[in-house]
């Protein structure tokens, strides 16, 4: 995980001297310990900041604190400094009872587990303060910090500063009981303390009338009154003042800053107006900005008379402004001197870059209008941005710039393609390319100016052509365009040389990704396997280990589930020795894996896959899992004859899918049209079949076979149901022609599907005989792999041809495992619920089903979206309805009445 981390974060703000003691509020921050979260919540200017600075300095108990800024809408940043935070409180207790240092995670996908993990180690009690969360606007950083609070180890309580309500499971820490707020009502000054903070805080000699007026006036708001105190130092008539103290609080706040600098000697009030410009305050960098030297001891000295400065440091190096302070400041700025605005942030630019941050660099010049200058140092952090996967702050940065600059510079036009795919924008990457390759043709051209042209990077310039036709077979595989992606890999191989490994194995992958899509399954396997060697050989851990999900899916396709599995293992394998377990490919395995232990009929092993690949995404911070998972759980549910659950996984399923580099064989509402065939669903199915514009007649091609085959599927039951010699026609001729297409391009895995139908297609016709010869031919590609729930999701039709082939002396003892899987579904229902006085629910059910595995009841709890409360009703009902007390009893009881 590579973040910078910025250690003035880190600091706990320094409590001033001179501040008004709230013991009413540190106790109820106290009281807060026993809850999970605390939460400080009010506008700016109410003391949230000092408040729980001087709390955590006496609480008793180490603090670990962490002061947000809008870097921290990035996950690496967030995670990082959180584990930096944690760790510098760690460093603090010191002696025997000093906790290990965690080690910074490699990436972010471990930087949350990691954390819990080795917290919940920890021997000591201890806090942690998210200050300013308020700046935080990313999702994920949300979903982050609900599943810490979640998972929160008994010895950590978290305390949230913000100016506005997170987006947390609030109400139900408070119905828990597990949340203590602190709103703007608690946090407004009484009469009392107003009047010590006037007098003892700012100094000043006032009348009772006129603190309570200003008080009122205020109603209690801190930053109010004490900028209303800067402004009445050296008055005069301090009762007239207050008297024109009206209006809300930011045209107060607007008010009183301007006779704040208008009251301050001209060198000062200039510093504050020039380096508002800054989020962050140092000796050196205001030194820079304003031309000036002493500026190090200037802040201290503005800190010391409360100017709204503050320390992030104990060693007073770094400060900020008061956020809302700042604003104005930088307003005032913009209306007093505003040509001197660009020319302050060029030289916070050219400081930044002198000092390693290229973003803040790239930010200022951004500001300063310097488009020539944020273009050039974009184009040269290129690199380094592509190897962190920071398109979308790339994107940002290049959407500022005109549009005219970028187009006569071709490394940052291919950088503005790459980073329009990342921010899923594929609409307008063609242009980009087109300016990209426009700057090679300048190059060529010995008569072109070199004004049409501008190059900062010249490594990267030299690369471009093998970059531009990489990124072009990417776009032309998302699209499906199928023979572009083919030519543009085929470009990258001739462009690039021998020693880049990374770019010449992507584009052999994507080659294989082609012939995969056009259903050549051996030379998809073959090149997508040599170009994953070449990506893992680069050192791109996280690719190759999602690239067997590629090549097992080829693997199913051609009938090969046990070599299937070995690419799922050694998958896993790579993870494991990486420390990428809970990489998105890693995850992505667990849950393909869960496929084929439901085919093999293992559903406690398929349950228990699902429920890691879910644990491993919550724990990675992902803010929700892939539509693969639903699939599966959508798979799982129907061999759990549970089919509205099966349903409502796929429509979850249907609405988080997103087009990607696999081709996509087996589209979700093809799927869901199955189950609706399960359920006597006709009419449904056959508007499925109007909306795709299928029909018996249509070419066959790999991409279609799996909804050519629903469509087979929907013609028989439509025969089931009326009877035309149409129909059964239909499907006859539209079965023969995809066994042939599938045997043709070694598709096993689709020609056993076929087979069984044709199969039943001759049983409905009521030739059983004639049915047994697909069926034979079936079994006997089925066999060796360990086939199970192809032929038991068919249910009792395909019981009774199995039965009859067993007669025949087909395949007997693989014949007796597949009936065996038939037995719940010929118990039925309704046989399973007469044995009982009063019958299980169907969630009840689902209940009973997974008390035969090894999940525990917050497992069980979590693979059926429910409470542990909720969990609990459900095992006391079946406990009463077993008439049993224990979780053991009931599973007996439960197969001694055939209920599973």
């Amino acid at each position: 995980m590579n973040a910078q981390i910025i250690t003035t974060k880190l600091y706990i703000p320094v409590s001033r001297s001179k501040t008004v003691p709230r013991p009413r509020l540190l106790e109820r921050l106290n009281e807060g310990l026993d809850r999970k979260l605390t939460l400080v919540s009010a506008s700016a200017g109410f003391g949230k900041t000092t408040l729980v600075a001087e709390w955590a300095a006496g609480c008793g108990h180490p603090v670990a604190w962490l002061s947000l800024d809008e870097r921290d809408n990035d996950a690496a940043s967030f995670l990082a400094h959180l584990v930096a935070a944690v760790n510098r409180m760690a460093e603090s207790i010191g002696g025997d009872a000093a906790p290990p240092r965690i080690s910074p995670p490699s990436s972010t996908d471990t930087a949350l587990t990691v954390l819990l993990n080795e917290t919940a180690a920890f021997p000591v009690p201890f806090v942690l303060v998210l200050d300013d969360f308020h700046v935080i606007r990313a999702k994920p950083i949300d979903d982050a910090v609900a599943f810490l609070l979640e998972h929160l180890p008994p010895q950590m309580h978290l305390v949230i500063a913000t100016r506005e309500d997170p987006q947390l499971p609030l109400s139900r820490l408070r119905v828990r009981g597990d949340l203590t707020e602190l709103r703007a009502a608690d946090l407004r000054f009484s009469a009392g303390e107003a009047a010590a903070f006037l007098s003892e805080a700012m100094g000043l000699a006032l009348s009772a009338d006129d603190i309570f007026a200003l008080e009122s006036r205020t109603e209690g708001w801190i930053a109010g009154l004490q900028l209303a105190a800067l402004s009445m130092r050296g008055r005069e008539d301090i009762p007239a003042f207050i008297r024109a103290f009206t209006g809300d609080n930011r045209y107060i706040l607007d008010y009183l800053v301007d006779e704040v600098l208008r009251r301050q000697p001209a060198p000062i009030r200039n510093f504050l107006l020039q380096t508002s410009i800054l989020e962050r305050l140092s000796g050196p960098l205001c030194d820079a900005v304003t031309g000036e030297g002493e500026s190090g001891a200037r802040l201290e000295a503005l800190e010391k008379g409360n100017f709204f400065v503050v320390p992030l440091d104990d060693r007073r190096e770094w400060y900020r402004y008061h956020h809302l302070f700042g604003e104005v400041l930088a307003a005032h700025l913009k209306s007093d001197q505003p040509d001197r605005v660009p020319e302050l942030h060029r030289r916070a630019s050219l400081w930044y870059e002198i000092h390693g941050s290229a973003a803040d660099a790239i930010r200022h010049a951004l500001s300063a209008g310097d488009v020539a200058r944020a273009a050039d140092l974009i184009e040269l952090a290129w690199p380094e941005m592509r190897r962190l996967r920071q398109g979308l702050a790339v994107l940002g940065w290049l959407k500022a710039l005109p549009d005219e600059l970028v187009r006569r510079r071709p490394v940052l036009s291919a950088e503005f393609a790459w980073a329009l795919m990342a921010g899923g924008e594929f609409g307008a990457v063609e242009e980009r390319f087109r300016d990209a390759e426009r700057g090679l043709e300048t190059a060529a051209d010995i008569h072109a100016s070199m004004a049409d042209r501008v190059v900062v990077d010249q490594a990267e310039f030299e690369r471009l052509p093998g970059t531009i036709a990489g990124y072009r077979a990417a776009r032309a595989q998302v699209l499906g365009d199928i023979p572009a992606a083919i030519r543009y890999a085929r470009q990258v191989l001739d462009l690039v040389p021998e020693g880049d490994r990374l770019r010449r194995g992507a584009a052999a992958a994507l080659l294989g990704l082609a012939a995969w899509t056009s259903g050549d399954l051996e030379t998809a396997y073959r090149l997508f396997d040599e170009g994953m060697a070449g990506v893992l050989l680069a050192g791109n851990i996280s690719d190759a280990i999602g690239g067997a999900i590629a090549l097992a899916d080829i693997r199913i396709a051609q009938g090969r589930l046990r070599q299937a599995m070995k690419v799922y293992e050694r998958g896993l394998a790579l993870a494991e020795e990486h420390g990428e377990r809970m990489s998105r490919g890693a995850i992505d395995i667990y849950v393909a894996k869960s496929e084929l232990s439901r085919e093999r009929n293992d559903l406690q092993a398929a349950a228990k896959l699902l429920l890691t690949g879910k644990e491993l995404n919550e724990r990675a911070l992902r803010p929700q899992i892939g539509y693969r998972w639903h699939v599966a759980m959508a798979r799982l549910a129907e061999a759990n004859e549970d089919l509205n659950g099966a349903l409502a996984f796929l429509q979850e399923a249907e609405r988080l899918y997103r087009g990607h580099f696999f081709p996509n064989v087996r589209p979700v509402p093809a799927i869901k049209t199955r189950v609706w065939l399960a359920m006597g669903r006709l009419e449904d199915a056959l508007d499925w079949v109007r909306e795709q514009g299928l029909s018996a007649e249509d070419e066959l091609s790999y991409l279609r076979e799996f909804e050519h085959v629903t469509l087979a599927r929907v013609l028989l039951a439509k025969y089931m149901h009326d009877r035309t010699d149409r129909s059964i026609r239909q499907v006859s001729v539209l079965l023969e022609r995809l066994l042939q297409a599938a045997e043709e391009g070694g598709r096993t895995g689709s020609a056993i599907e076929i087979l069984i139908l044709q199969a039943m297609a001759h049983d409905a016709q009521g030739d059983r005989s004639a049915a047994l010869g697909p069926l034979e031919r079936a079994l006997t590609f089925a066999e060796a792999e360990g086939y199970v729930r192809v032929f038991a999701d068919e249910g009792s039709p395909m019981a009774a041809l199995l039965e009859a082939a067993l007669k025949q002396g087909v395949s007997p003892g693989y014949i007796r495992r597949l009936l065996s899987a038939f037995g719940s579904a010929e118990n039925g229902a309704t046989h399973k619920r007469q044995a009982l006085s009063e019958p299980l629910s169907d969630r009840e059910l689902e209940v009973l089903r997974l008390f035969r595995t090894e999940l525990n009841g917050p497992d069980i709890a979590r693979m059926l979206h429910i409470s542990l409360n909720t969990l609990r009703s459900h095992t006391k009902n079946i406990y009463s309805k077993l008439e049993v007390n224990n979780r053991r009893a009931a599973v007996r009881r439960a197969d001694e009445l055939e209920l599973d």
